[in-house]
């Protein structure tokens, strides 16, 4: 597996479970809430006691940053199962509703995910809006799901911005 060749920076977080104990299928972006440059949102994970972490960071400038190992389970969605099988991706937005990000952070958003799908044999990213719908969905081998924080916590992210965009994934 491995991580992906489009990371620049490195700063691993101590915030992980170590080895998954499934495989990935999902991915899961997040909205940071700030313009934070990839340091910045790496140095956010450092503190143990801070108990989150992601896999990969993206900074303003379309900077990729990796705070997790791959193939380690991240702290990132308030849900265990999930953080379990997916990659998790901040990348920084702006501070307010609808969290908008700017377009080399989307870029490289998109350039990353399609570097997940391929590393991990996936063909085809599956969105499904109806939380319900999508959590029940049968993975095929082939298939990579996008899963949202807002479905396992009381929270906005990714944003609407980004949750508007999710199904033109598809279209790419």
């Amino acid at each position: 597996m491995g991580n992906s060749p489009l990371v620049t920076y490195t700063r691993l977080s101590p915030n992980h479970s170590g080895k998954r104990t499934h495989t990935i299928d999902r991915i899961t972006p997040h909205a940071v809430v700030g313009q934070l440059s990839v340091e910045r949102i790496c140095d956010c994970f450092k503190d143990g006691s801070r108990q989150a972490s992601c896999n990969y960071a993206i900074g303003t400038d379309g900077i990729i940053g990796l705070c997790v190992d791959e193939q380690n389970r991240s702290w990132c969605t308030s849900s265990r199962d999930n953080d379990q099988r997916a990659v998790t991706i901040e990348c920084a937005s702006d501070l307010t509703d609808p969290y908008a990000m700017k377009p080399e952070v989307y870029s490289a958003l998109l350039d990353l995910s399609t570097d997940i799908c391929r590393r991990n044999g996936k063909r085809k990213l599956v969105w499904i809006a109806d939380r319900d719908k999508a959590l029940i969905y049968e993975v095929k081998p082939d298939e990579m799901l996008l899963t949202i924080h807002r479905w396992f916590a009381k929270k906005s992210c990714p944003g609407n911005w980004l949750f508007s965009k999710l199904g033109i994934w598809l279209k790419r």
